[in-house]
């Protein structure tokens, strides 16, 4: 006898023994025995959770010898003939190998005859949305008003698909998926029957493959039996789904609790090692975050879970908001894993965005180490850095104390003198006591410190004779005790006027009120005496070598008188001879431009002007507004714009502009025909110039550039 596969062998042969779909056994059950029986049923559903086993019983409830009941005997001819698949008056068609208007016709002909030995003839269509919408068409008429003897049972796993008209004429049961408890539940059941050995913990690795399919979970279920040699260990079953151990899962989820980056590299490397899918590890990682998050929710892991003290000890070691962090991260990286370069490196970069998005302080800082250099290693890694000896020719004794902590700057590693090593890289610059620097002409290295190369002094101006004595220097802050500053005469000795004076980068502290008058006589007195002659802008152009007669040769600058300048332009004086240079140099664009353009000068005076365009959309356009605005700006007054209509002639801008281009196209040609090389080729190889080829060096004037 060949072997029969547990999906078939343990399908449920009555409504008690059903598994997980109480809500449709308890409705089938009250109309089976109060006899209410509707002549269409549509059970929907994913694939292998009883929409076949519950029609075949739904069937036996109807044809049983013992009458219409919801507990059929299972032993009659009826009731073993439909678990065998046999029996005469029931109809099993597949719908997608059946899905045509013919096919149904055949089966609605055949209908209306009684049944031949049962009490109901049942048709059950399987996948019923793979009809074709004739054939759904054929079949609405039998199925609103069929034949007393007629039941029809509809399954299908896309309810979507099926037509309304078909849906209103059927009771509609939806068929729930499988849970994992339940699965492993029936599971253990079939196993304790068939004596095969197994443990908890594989059947629900099992009962979780499956997704929510009794079917699968049995197809699963035989061939883990065939893998492990009869006894179906969490080892083995693991070994053959290829499913990532809650251990390596455990060891990430601890290396992102720490932030560890070698560890999280670790994990990746082993599962690549193992061949495991990386988008299966993020799955399941969103998996164990969900049980960490309900642990931290009810303040314990859930009895069933295995890993119950590994849960409750991540539950106190991340925070709520990691959890939920690391959980939105995982479920949203495993879309990217496709665009990843590789699933690894997709992976890697998923677990480094969850250290990367915790908030700051959360995760240490990296620390960078440039490569090391020769003899750094036997200096300081990160030494503070001691400012550099300023001698000066003054003596000043240095101050008693130190400067107080709070003085101390920070400056960047770049600053250290040669001969220190460079410190390694930190989120902040090492502090230094830079304001005692500056208070004390002279600062003793540290003993630690080592000595720094002599550095030749630099002149510093002499202490003038105002300055106060060393004693009082001693006894006042080091920002007053600095002699006052000297001005330096420009070395340019006629510098241009509309020069900007140079700020001081380190300004003087302002004087007392009572010395504030003595400064600004000291001040006077240091002017230089060539300085205050008055300046002459057309001398100094001429030493630039620049024309004082341009105008713009330099802005603001104007060698001219103001009575010799010239005046604003006259409205009144123009002619339509000067119109197109002048309506070629306004800045305007777009329409205004077209409009100036392509418009001819018929007259103007102190209030008004009048132009003359051939085109109506030159000043319909949008430009008479802005024309009228720049002309009024270019003669100096406000002035109205009248645009009229009619020919125009050459006097526009646009003619004129035409008219250039010609006369020096007609030009370029003339030279060429003239050119001695040119007239060789010709007359050697027949040759002609092409009429248009010939370009003006340079191009022609545009006045519509």
């Amino acid at each position: 006898m060949s072997y029969l596969v547990l999906a078939r062998k343990w399908r449920p042969r009555s409504f008690d023994t059903l598994i997980g779909q109480d809500h449709v056994v308890r409705a089938l059950t009250h109309a089976l025995s109060s006899g209410r029986l509707h002549h269409a049923w549509l059970f929907t559903g994913t694939r292998g959770v009883g929409k076949t086993t519950l029609s075949r019983i739904l069937a036996k409830s109807l044809n049983c010898v013992q009458g219409v009941t919801a507990t059929p005997c299972g032993h009659c001819q009826a009731c073993t003939e439909i678990d065998a698949g046999r029996y005469v008056d029931y109809i099993e068609l597949d719908a997608a190998s059946n899905r045509g208007v013919d096919e149904m016709t055949q089966l609605l002909e055949q209908a209306v005859y009684a049944p031949s030995s049962g009490r109901f003839k049942v048709y059950m269509i399987d996948e019923v949305h793979m009809l074709t919408g004739h054939a759904f068409n054929a079949m609405l008429k039998t199925l609103e008003e069929p034949p007393e003897h007629v039941k029809f049972i509809l399954a299908t796993t896309d309810p979507q698909k099926i037509p309304v008209t078909v849906l209103s004429r059927c009771l509609q049961f939806n068929l729930k998926q499988m849970t994992v408890p339940a699965i492993v539940d029936h599971l253990q059941d079939i196993l304790a029957q068939e004596s095969v050995p197994a443990d908890p913990q594989g059947l629900r690795l099992i009962a979780q493959a499956a997704a929510g399919s009794m079917r699968d979970a049995l197809s699963l279920t035989d061939q883990a039996i065939s893998f492990s040699a009869g006894n179906l260990t969490a080892a083995a079953v693991g070994e053959m789904l290829g499913t990532l151990d809650q251990r390596h899962l455990l060891d990430l989820l601890r290396a992102l609790a720490a932030a560890d980056a070698p560890g999280i590299l670790a994990v990746a490397d082993d599962l690549a090692a193992r061949g495991l899918s990386f988008q299966a590890a993020l799955g399941d990682l969103a998996v164990l975050l969900s049980r960490v998050a309900i642990a931290q929710r009810l303040g314990h892991a859930q009895a069933d879970d295995p890993l119950a003290e590994d849960v409750t000890a991540l539950a106190g070691a991340l925070t709520p908001d990691d959890v939920q962090l690391f959980y939105a991260v995982a479920v949203h990286s495993r879309q990217e894993l496709a665009l990843a370069p590789d699933e690894q490196a997709g992976f890697v970069m998923a677990c480094l965005r969850m250290l990367a998005l915790l908030p700051e302080g959360r995760v240490p800082p990296v620390v960078m180490s440039p490569p090391p250099t020769a003899g750094a290693e036997a200096r300081p890694a990160a030494a503070p850095v001691a400012a550099a000896p300023v001698p000066v020719e003054a003596a000043v004794p240095a101050p008693a104390a130190p400067a107080p902590a709070e003085a101390a700057v920070s400056v960047p590693a770049a600053s250290a003198p040669a001969g220190t090593a460079a410190p390694r890289y930190s989120p902040e610059p090492a502090p230094v006591a830079a304001r005692a620097a500056h208070a004390a002409p002279a600062a003793a290295p540290s003993a630690w410190a080592p000595a720094p190369a002599p550095v030749p002094a630099a002149p510093v101006p002499p202490v003038p004779a105002q300055a106060a004595s060393a004693a009082a220097l001693a006894e006042t802050p080091a920002w007053e005790a600095a002699p006052p500053r000297q001005p330096i005469p420009s070395p340019d000795p006629d510098p241009a006027p509309d020069r900007d004076p140079i700020p001081d980068p380190d300004p003087a502290p302002p004087a007392p009120p009572d010395e504030a008058a003595s400064a600004s006589d000291d001040w006077t007195d240091a002017v230089p005496d060539d300085l205050t002659e008055p300046f002459d802008a057309a001398a100094t152009l001429d030493d630039l070598g620049m024309d004082p007669g341009v105008p713009g040769a330099i802005a603001g600058l104007s060698a001219e008188p103001p009575a010799s300048r010239p005046e604003t332009p006259d409205p009144g004086g123009m002619t339509p001879q000067d119109w197109p240079a002048v309506a070629a140099g306004l800045p305007v664009g777009g329409a205004a431009r077209a409009l100036a353009l392509n418009s001819e000068w018929l007259s103007g005076d102190d209030r008004q002007i009048r132009l003359r365009v051939a085109i109506h959309t030159y000043a319909d356009g949008g430009g008479h507004d802005r024309l009228r605005t720049v002309l009024s700006e270019y003669f100096g007054r406000v002035l109205r714009l009248e645009v009229e209509y009619g020919a125009t002639g050459d006097d526009t801008a646009h003619a004129v502009d035409q008219a250039e281009r010609a006369r020096r196209q007609q030009a370029a040609e003339q030279a060429a025909e003239r050119d001695a090389l040119v007239r060789a080729l010709a007359q050697r190889f027949s040759a002609r110039v092409v009429p248009g080829s010939v370009r003006p060096p340079g191009g022609a004037p545009s006045a519509h550039r």
